[in-house]
């Protein structure tokens, strides 16, 4: 920022404020202050030698005290919503998230708040978006929260069953896909990207197979770097695979076809791996008798990595994979089974049989009357998997037990999701979700 002297005096709506142009400089440059003491913005001051600011003057004494200090301390008397909206003016919301709370650290996050859905049962998933807040996919409903956790006007899918949902990422803060069921006999389905703030529908992703658009039921989702979204796809005749559709154009530009005697329209998880430019392909029990796990290569349209449990024996763990999830800086694929023990696999060999590292039965051989199935998630290093009412927490080179996560109210866990240095879970029996994040640092 050009500024030709350190301090600077504003009057916000009527009240005089002092401070320096370094403590300005702390905002960044995508601010209102980075933008106010640019050279091709030539404001000036008023006689008293004070830049005028048509604002609320209390918002704007924390905002500052922000900047000086790093901490957020907010008077009774200060609607918070009042300050988010001044903070959304200055360009300082991730400031004040950051004040608000610290970088993720599974093992020091602490529950926020337990927010409770517009149904009972039935969740489909959770959907952590960027900025720290999320959506819920229920039924053929999507409900979204901003990371105030207030809601947002729902998105009806007119009665399409959802079955995934993503956000596009920082480039498209407020798009948000849905991929939905074929309504058999409408000759609808597939997917769409939606304003998530209006729920305005922007465009639909079409299946193109033989030079004719398709009607498909579209299932899990996974962007990668390069704006391309991939979805597992069922349509009804050939179209069974994974598409690839440019996020930015909802235009396809690829399609990998299900090779016979393997699943991929029925996937239920996506991962794109940045380092290999592969697809990590999972489709487990129960949406299939039998698991199926691959990694696909587009550019050479092959299957570089397969792993099946079709020929393991009826009473092995591997006839038990409930999840899988690829770690590529350890060259491997790590899979739960429904007693939370984890197994792993080495991609960097034939595959074969799993190599279990935990038999500690956790359950002792008994599950709920409703299971929800164990979840993974990879994040920063740490490995996250969901079994019944907890997550646990897993650290280091041999995956050792950290900590864990539990909230009583809900029931067990059906999905959870970690974005925007959060973590929410979603519970099945009473459609309850649960935001954990981890306390800022103290400053001394």
């Amino acid at each position: 920022m050009a500024i030709q002297k350190d301090r600077v005096r504003f009057n916000v709506g009527g009240k005089i404020f002092e401070t320096t142009a370094t403590t300005l400089a702390i905002a960044g440059r995508q601010s209102y202050f980075a933008a106010m003491f640019d050279e091709n913005w030539d404001l000036q001051t008023n006689p008293a030698g004070e830049y005028f600011i048509d604002r609320n003057p209390d918002c704007f004494s924390i905002l500052l005290d922000l900047l000086r200090t790093g901490e957020l301390y907010i008077p009774p008397n200060v609607p918070e919503k009042l300050l988010y909206r001044e903070a959304l003016f200055y360009g300082l919301m991730d400031h004040v998230r950051s004040a608000k709370w610290g970088q993720f650290d599974g093992n020091r996050l602490h529950l926020l708040k337990s927010v409770s859905g517009r149904a009972p049962g039935d969740g489909t998933a959770i959907r952590a978006s960027p900025d720290g807040g999320c959506c819920v996919a229920h039924g053929s409903m999507v409900h979204i929260y901003d990371w105030m956790v207030e809601e947002h006007p729902p998105i009806n899918l007119d009665y399409q069953r959802v079955n995934d949902a993503g956000w596009v990422g920082p480039a498209d803060p407020t798009g948000l896909v849905i991929s939905t069921c074929e309504r058999l006999g409408r000759g609808q389905g597939g997917m769409g990207l939606f304003n998530s703030t209006t729920g305005e529908l922007r465009y639909k992703f079409s299946v193109t197979h033989e030079n004719a658009v398709k009607s498909y039921t579209a299932g899990a989702l996974c962007f990668n770097d390069s704006y391309n979204l991939f979805s597992s796809c069922k349509g009804r005749s050939n179209e069974y695979g994974i598409g690839v559709w440019d996020q930015n154009t909802g235009q396809q530009v690829d399609f990998f076809y299900e090779p016979s005697g393997w699943s991929l329209g029925d996937a239920d998880k996506l991962q794109w791996l940045n380092g290999s430019n592969c697809l990590l392909v999972a489709t487990l029990f129960p949406r299939k008798d039998n698991c199926y796990i691959s990694l696909l290569d587009f550019r050479s349209k092959s299957m570089v990595w397969s792993w099946t449990d079709m020929w393991s024996p009826a009473n092995s763990d591997d006839r038990r994979v409930r999840d899988a999830i690829a770690m590529e800086e350890n060259g491997s694929i790590c899979v739960v089974n429904e007693f939370e023990d984890l197994g792993f696999m080495d991609l960097r060999r034939e595959p074969g049989s799993v190599r279990w590292s935990s038999r500690s039965r956790l359950m002792k051989g008994k599950m709920p009357d409703e299971p929800c199935y164990p979840k993974l998630a990879l994040h920063e290093g740490q490995l996250f998997s969901s079994m019944n009412d907890c997550i646990s927490v897993f650290c280091g080179s041999d995956w050792v037990l950290t900590s864990r996560l539990r909230r009583s109210f809900g029931g067990s866990i059906c999905d959870f999701s970690i974005g925007g240095d959060r973590l929410f879970a979603l519970h099945s029996e009473e459609n309850v979700f649960d935001i954990w994040e981890t306390p800022p640092p103290s400053i001394v």
